[in-house]
């Protein structure tokens, strides 16, 4: 299943998050793609607030993970664009994406041999303010998100 959402401004897309971030579960994987500035951790910053994060979100890009655990579940933040070339990927990833919490996971394609069931999310710039979001499933366990996204996406 897949639906579009077009975001154009940044309440637009905090509501996109914090509509899929009300059904999310323990376990859930969300490959979170698209170009430098297209709004991931953005996106990142706002589902981590639907989960009740207080702590400042920001993009692991040098740490590649960063943990938060003051929310209703333990949540995950991977930013996999320096394991592009397959360098460093083994350093125990797997533990966390099939963990107890949330993972998101910015520049998912390039570990996507690691990630089990994702929910994808490609995001386009479409102009300054605004991105279309192609959000794909094709797994049960994320039907409710999909049939909520289905009622904003008309």
């Amino acid at each position: 299943m897949e639906v579009r959402y077009v975001s154009n401004s940044l309440e637009d897309t905090k509501k996109l998050a914090l509509m899929i971030g009300k059904n999310l579960f323990r376990g859930s994987v969300i490959s979170l793609n698209g170009d430098l500035g297209a709004g991931k951790t953005t996106f990142t910053q706002s589902l981590a607030l639907s989960l009740g994060i207080e702590d400042k979100v920001s993009s692991p890009t040098f740490n590649i993970l960063k943990c938060y655990f003051d929310g209703s579940m333990p949540f995950y933040h991977i930013d996999a664009y320096r394991l592009e070339d397959g360098t460093n990927a083994n350093i125990g990833l797997e533990e966390v994406i099939e963990g107890d919490g949330v993972c998101v996971i910015e520049w998912g394609q390039f570990i996507k041999e690691m990630v089990f069931e994702p929910l994808d999310i490609q995001i386009k710039i479409l102009d300054n303010n605004s991105r279309e979001f192609v959000i794909t499933s094709n797994f049960s366990k994320y039907d409710v998100i999909m049939e909520d996204l289905k009622e904003i996406c008309r």
